[in-house]
């Protein structure tokens, strides 16, 4: 039996790298369909792409009814990015609805996009969080999520409603916490500020986001390796911050040159990435290399 709702914690917990994909359509069928997904986690994409929160309400019930996975959980992960950005405190806070729309949709996590500021991201964490959660309060503030909208995700993680409030936290802020929290630190004013921003409790992982980072620093070709030295320097500027503070790094690398196991190989053992996206075949390679026993 899986020990946690969210299979991505219990996989991190191990320390394993997890795989994910982009859903087929957010319908309840397309739910059906992907509830027997080869990957760990399912990766939706508002930042650009419509806001449906109604097909997304109608997928989540979708991979409820079409599961459990083999290894136990109700559904794979499923993290959400969002149409707004992180840039400053403000705009997160004016957007909340946005978290508090597809949190109420039974999501398990969000990635926010341009997180240029310590104080956006403490933001972001705070607006996940219900106003009686303490472990952190004294850095974050106090939770701004509020109650009437945790019908719906209890039953689909088959809580009732006071279990629900406790473990819909960001872990690993919170140890006994269900929600993972991401962030893209995917520009140069991102970057100037990432060792604070990496000490935020509250967030499990972060990407580097190259294509915004390459037309940032005036590269808007630098989508994909080889990459130029000003781009190296800030994917590896993220990556220490992110280590130091005990953040899962997340890094696509799509090197024409490499076999898809040896991007895999880079990923893992060059990069450091727990979190890696791909294909079946890609998964497997890596689910073998790194001797993972759960089932998927």
């Amino acid at each position: 039996m899986a020990k946690r709702i969210n299979k991505v914690i219990e996989l991190w917990e191990e320390g394993q790298p997890i795989y994910h994909e982009h859903p087929s359509e957010l319908s309840y069928e397309g739910g059906l369909e992907d509830s027997k997904t080869w990957a760990d986690m399912m990766l939706i994409d508002f930042e650009h792409n419509p806001f449906d929160t109604v097909g997304l309400t109608k997928f989540m019930q979708g991979l409820k009814d079409g599961g459990p996975t083999a290894s136990g959980h109700l559904t794979p992960t499923v993290v959400c990015t969002l149409p707004s950005n992180a840039i400053t405190p403000e705009e997160v806070r004016y957007n909340a609805w946005q978290a508090r729309h597809v949190l109420t949709a039974g999501v398990h996590g969000i990635l926010h996009t341009h997180t240029r500021s310590a104080e956006s991201v403490k933001a972001f964490v705070q607006i996940t969080r219900y106003p009686f959660q303490d472990i952190g309060r004294d850095i974050i503030g106090e939770g701004l999520r509020g109650a009437g909208g945790q019908k719906k995700p209890a039953e689909l993680w088959n809580l009732d409603l006071g279990d629900y409030v406790k473990v819909a936290d960001p872990w690993p802020l919170n140890p006994k916490g269900e929600l993972i929290l991401g962030l893209k630190i995917e520009d140069r004013h991102c970057v100037a500020n990432v060792d604070d921003i990496a000490k935020v409790p509250g967030i499990a992982f972060a990407e580097w986001g190259p294509g915004d980072m390459g037309m940032s620093f005036m590269q808007p070709d630098a989508h994909d390796p080889p990459y130029p030295d000003v781009m190296n320097d800030a994917r590896n500027k993220i990556k220490s911050a992110l280590d130091k503070n005990g953040k899962v790094f997340y890094s696509s690398w799509l090197d024409e040159s490499m076999t898809p196991e040896e991007r895999v190989d880079y990923v893992i053992d060059v990069l450091g990435c727990k979190m890696i996206g791909g294909t079946p075949e890609v998964a497997e390679y890596g689910r073998k290399k790194t001797g993972r026993k759960m089932p998927v």
